[in-house]
């Protein structure tokens, strides 16, 4: 990386040296999958010296960048301004430099861990700095929920926001445990980095797996080995135990589910799931008493996920759109009869069904 550029690079461009900037080789750069430095400071890139590795430099911009973010393509005393997107066109040498302009102040990750610690500063917000890990739980649980409705809705928008209000979740208790000494958010990050880097040998090591099913296979033998690892008190647990007891019944069962049929227990065809769906319809048709009939229920709701996970469906997924579809199906009912000037309760269910129907034809 030739450094003594630099002073003709900025002389080129007419700009002052920022306070902050990445220097990064293009062809490292060029490599990675996710540009490695925070994109709300400036970067310049050197050694941009073909078409081949200007495109391939494109490609990993493009994760964080927009493509019409504009840039300066310097070599020697002349500057281009062009749009990310157009990346890769024209001539390049050895000499070639990318400027690549800041984002936004606040598009990194360092930022935002900025502000959330200064939220809990002493001239911080006062709400803030009055949480703990457990009076932040319930905005954890409810942000979840936001989230999967924006996900449930195919809603971009509402996902993106939805998304950083969790990060903000994450960030607050992360900084919570920072000023008591527990954890950082580094170690939060490093820890999920192992472990992912751990779990998956096929990727970034020498494990070989022809399908998916084999990833997940190898997945619970490596938590297995890393149970016996962790000691005693780990070796006692069991594969279903580390299945949060706080999660919806449907998506629990599934992941109990899904767990059990990594390690091989679980029909061998779609035809045994569904000849068990019958079996627990006809004993829940049976049942003699309240207690026996929430029994039957249950598996019937049990093996019904069985059903779902074979079909390669997310449970919860589909009684979530289910019900969504109820709601708005309903609503539709109730407009109608205001629009009549009535009631529901005074409706008969053959004229609540024809405005329900109406609503079905109308793709509700």
């Amino acid at each position: 990386m030739d450094f003594a550029l630099l002073p003709s690079v900025f002389e080129t461009l007419r700009l002052t040296p920022p306070s902050r900037l990445t220097l990064l080789d293009a062809r490292i750069l060029a490599s990675a999958h996710y540009p490695p430095f925070p994109p709300d400071a400036p970067a310049l890139l050197l050694g941009l010296d073909s078409p081949e590795l200007a495109l391939q430099v494109r490609n990993v911009l493009r994760v964080i960048y927009p493509k019409e973010h504009l840039l300066n393509l310097v070599e020697g005393q002349r500057s281009k301004v062009e749009s990310l997107n157009d990346l890769g066109q024209g001539e390049f040498s050895t000499s070639t430099c990318l400027y690549l302009p800041a984002l936004a102040e606040g598009t990194s990750f360092e930022a935002f861990g900025e502000i959330v610690a200064h939220l809990r500063a002493p001239d911080g917000c006062p709400w803030d700095k009055k949480q703990t890990h457990q009076t932040l739980r319930t905005h954890l649980l409810e942000e979840s929920y936001e989230a999967l409705t924006a996900m449930d809705d195919n809603d971009s928008a509402a996902m993106s926001e939805e998304f950083g209000d969790l990060l903000l979740q994450i960030m607050l208790n992360a900084q919570i445990a920072t000023e008591s000494d527990e954890f950082t958010m580094a170690q939060v990050v490093g820890g999920i980095y192992d472990k992912i880097v751990r779990r998956h040998p096929h990727v970034f090591g020498n494990v070989e797996v022809d399908s998916v099913d084999g990833v997940l296979q190898n997945w619970e033998k490596l938590k297995e080995k890393e149970r016996k690892e962790n000691g005693k008190a780990d070796q006692e647990k069991g594969l279903l135990d580390g299945v949060p007891m706080s999660l919806p019944a449907l998506t629990q069962a599934q992941e109990y589910q899904d767990r059990a049929a990594r390690v091989g227990f679980d029909w061998p065809e779609v035809e045994g799931v569904l000849d068990k769906v019958r079996e627990e319809i006809e004993e829940v048709k049976n049942a003699a008493n309240i207690e026996e009939v929430t029994s039957e229920l249950g598996d019937l709701f049990f093996v019904l996920v069985n059903l779902a996970r074979w079909r390669k469906v997310d449970a919860e997924s589909a009684l979530r759109g289910t019900n969504l579809k109820f709601k708005k199906r309903f609503a539709f009912v109730e407009q109608g009869a205001k629009k009549q000037g009535r009631n529901l309760s005074d409706m008969t269910l053959e004229e609540m069904d024809a405005f329900w129907n109406e609503a079905k034809k109308l793709g509700m």
